[in-house]
């Protein structure tokens, strides 16, 4: 046991990393990975078995608690962001730093990437199976399209404009939850039980607005496990399908956090702020007369004396 102490020990003083960023990119990238394994896995699992192994009420519980999952895993070394959009509109509001941006959206992105390939690798055999008459391809759309266990595309009622709709208020919804979640001015929530609630939040979003395109709601979400898709054996057309709606849940995310950051902060979140404010500012208040008036008996003590 002492000598795989020692040894533990070496290779954790060998593989610590001390710079706090990169630290956080790395933890951001296993959270995202987590994500996108647990929730693309069940889309997999749905569509390859023909709806015998699940149905799309598993999706939505699958991508909620594997949120869940990914937050503990990496919440107390990055923060548990999971998402460009979360990031985006913390920076928005002073809580994060914009140079955090681009790094926790490379390994958020990376992250998902990964998780894609490990759920290509579960399920490898399955999607050659599934493919039945055309097995030199791999099908973007149509019946046997299975691009849409990775990336999410539109369903066939969907234009670009709703469709752009759909995830800015998908986006929006889910950065006011969160919010309300972290905001130390509102209802606390109990210590470890943030990343529960979170999940839940998606589920929420997933179980009422998933039907359009299946609330990516996440740019790197997205943009990573349809990066795999383009090499792994679907091509190009992931990018070209549905007049490039890989551009929806890219840009209209963003759009949607700057939205939720503004309906949050101009309906609830200053007004709590400013309450807490105003106690403050009347305790010190009180404070300072109390000192005053401490002061003046003093005086008067020492003058009577």
């Amino acid at each position: 046991m002492g000598k795989q102490k020692q040894f533990l020990e070496k290779m954790s003083r060998t593989f610590q990393i001390r710079n706090l960023l990169l630290r956080q990119a790395l933890a951001e990238c296993l959270g995202t990975l987590i994500l996108v394994m647990f929730g693309c896995g069940a889309v997999a699992q749905v569509q390859l078995s023909n709806g015998k192994f699940g149905i799309f009420l598993t999706i939505n519980f699958a991508f909620g608690f594997a949120a869940m999952l990914g937050i503990l895993v990496c919440g107390q070394v990055s923060g548990g962001h999971l998402n460009p959009a979360v990031t985006f509109a913390l920076c928005l509001m002073g809580r994060e730093r914009w140079r955090k941006f681009p790094v926790y959206f490379l390994a958020q992105t990376i992250g998902s990437f990964l998780g894609a390939a490990i759920i290509f690798g579960l399920y490898y055999d399955a999607l050659w199976d599934f493919a039945g008459k055309v097995p030199d391809q791999l099908l973007v759309v149509g019946e046997k399209a299975t691009a849409g266990i990775f990336a999410t595309y539109p369903g066939k009622h969907l234009e670009i404009v709703n469709g752009f709709f759909d995830q800015t208020i998908g986006t929006a919804a889910l950065i006011v939850c969160i919010l309300a979640i972290v905001d130390p001015h509102n209802n606390a929530i109990p210590r470890g039980l943030e990343a529960f609630t979170v999940g839940f939040a998606v589920l929420v979003i997933g179980l009422s607005m998933g039907f359009n395109s299946g609330y990516a709601v996440n740019p790197a979400r997205d943009l990573g496990p349809r990066l795999f898709t383009a090499i792994a054996g679907w091509g190009p057309e992931v990018f070209t399908a549905y007049k490039c709606w890989f551009l929806v849940p890219i840009f209209a995310p963003f759009i949607g956090a700057t939205i939720g950051v503004m309906v949050y902060q101009l309906m609830v979140g200053f007004h709590v702020e400013g309450e807490m404010r105003d106690k403050a500012e009347a305790s010190i208040e009180e404070a300072v007369k109390l000192n005053d008036v401490t002061t003046t008996k003093g005086d008067k003590n020492g003058t009577l004396a």
